[in-house]
């Protein structure tokens, strides 16, 4: 029989999941491609034949998304998979009207053909897009289960932006691991807060390999989600994070809208600085998808470790990348914080940034006065540091997940920000949590 030719457009991430645990070794059909998007410098290598298996000893090549309408003549592709996240419904319909196009069936994949079980009990954290305060939840979760004497494993959204041949299965118990991994800027800001607090974390490529790993030593499961993307395993208790900062998008993303009708639990965070119409907005529109859902308001409360050196200097502020990327957030803590002390002036780095850089700024028209923290490289970091110290200003105000000081010096004064979940009701986290563990008990 004629195998169905296919082509998986990616970002490192979903893409290679949806091969693993359907694509793999299903022999209806043959992947001819990945295409690569979002993150610099994942394209032009490809998908090493130890993860394709046997159907693949060569790997599988992976190409520039622009490349995707040539591909899809030359290989005479039947189906292409769209497989990353955080893009606007209107934009994933682009990506379809160009398969078809060129004459190939365009597809999405869900939970039935690419959620794995576990044996465990699984509280997945995701969200309706990046940045809304998925990280601190997952945290806060994990926090609340260890306390009640769980074993608890975090197992993290791919972000295999290395060889991926040694980011197989990777376990994560100490900062020295994050070394030995040689992880980037973004894997440590999700990893190292989760470790700081004294819970494994698991990541990497195959995870099937990676749940049957982390099950050994989990009494339960924390989900940690990448951008807006569904669960890989099947969760028992399914947690969402929106933001009333971008009010409107929890139903105008994808995935994030499918997280959002699939939520056991929606938490609107944020809510101490947002407008409060924006605030009743997102409520009213996850009571219209999803009234089932219980909806619960957060606060994500700023504070800074040396407040008293912002007050009339000029701040350059650095804010996590992802989520003013492909986030789309114009700011972000650093600069609430910087504002709300008296900032005399927020020092635009734009005029001073050098490489990937300066290539960010150019993508990413919408962003302002801030400095993204993209690090997916050493060459990137190098680059983020030169475009701060070429900044003239009198200190520099961190707002990353991790203390960027620790992967890169800052030679001006500095103000680390921090920021975590603070749920305001109606019920606590604590008493989901309970109820959810009590339920697994039966």
């Amino acid at each position: 029989m004629k195998r169905i030719k296919v082509i998986i457009m990616g970002a490192a991430g979903r893409d290679f999941h949806n091969f693993n645990v359907y694509f793999r070794n299903n022999d209806a059909y043959e992947v001819v491609a990945f295409t690569a998007t979002q993150i610099p410098g994942i394209e032009e290598r490809s998908y090493p034949p130890e993860l394709a298996g046997p159907h693949y000893p060569k790997g599988i090549p992976i190409y520039p998304e622009g490349k995707l309408p040539k591909l899809i003549r030359k290989h005479d592709v039947d189906q292409v998979i769209f497989a990353y996240s955080d893009v606007s419904h209107e934009y994933v319909m682009h990506k379809a009207s160009v398969a078809l196009a060129n004459g190939a069936d365009f597809r999405l994949m869900g939970p039935k053909t690419t959620m794995l079980k576990a044996k465990v009990p699984v509280v997945s954290v995701c969200a309706v897009r990046t940045g809304s305060g998925k990280s601190q939840t997952s945290r806060q979760v994990a926090k609340i289960l260890k306390s009640k004497g769980l074993r608890v494993v975090v197992i993290r959204h791919p972000m295999p932006y290395g060889d991926l041949k040694e980011q197989i299965c990777q376990r994560f118990a100490s900062h020295e691991d994050l070394d030995k991994h040689e992880c980037t800027i973004e894997e440590r800001e999700e990893y190292e807060p989760h470790i700081d607090n004294g819970i494994i974390v698991y990541a990497g490529v195959d995870y099937e390999k990676i749940l049957r790993e982390a099950e050994k030593e989990a009494d339960v499961i924390v989900w940690d989600g990448g951008n807006n993307d569904l669960p890989f395993y099947k969760p028992d208790l399914h947690i969402v994070v929106a933001d009333p900062h971008r009010a409107g998008h929890e139903v105008a993303y994808h995935p994030g809208e499918a997280n959002l009708r699939l939520a056991n639990v929606v938490i609107i965070n944020k809510v101490e600085t947002a407008d409060p119409e924006n605030v009743e907005r997102v409520k009213q529109n996850v009571r219209t998808v999803n009234p089932n859902a219980t909806i619960l308001e957060a606060a994500s409360p700023i504070t800074a470790d040396n407040p008293e050196l912002i007050k009339g200097k000029r701040v350059l502020v650095i804010e996590d990348g992802p989520t003013l990327t492909h986030g789309n957030m114009p700011y972000g803590a650093a600069t609430i914080i910087a504002k709300r002390l008296g900032a005399g002036e927020i020092v635009d780095p734009k005029p001073y940034a050098v490489g990937s850089i300066k290539e960010t700024y150019k993508k990413y028209t919408h962003l302002g006065a801030i400095l993204p923290a993209v690090g997916y490289g050493e060459k990137q970091i190098t680059e983020l540091k030169e475009t701060t110290d070429r900044t003239p200003c009198d200190v520099v105000v961190i707002g990353t997940p991790i203390d960027l000081r620790r992967v890169m010096p800052i030679d001006k004064p500095t103000v680390r920000v921090n920021y975590e979940l603070k749920v305001l009701g109606p019920v606590s986290l604590e008493q989901i949590l309970e109820k959810f563990l009590q339920r697994s008990k039966q």
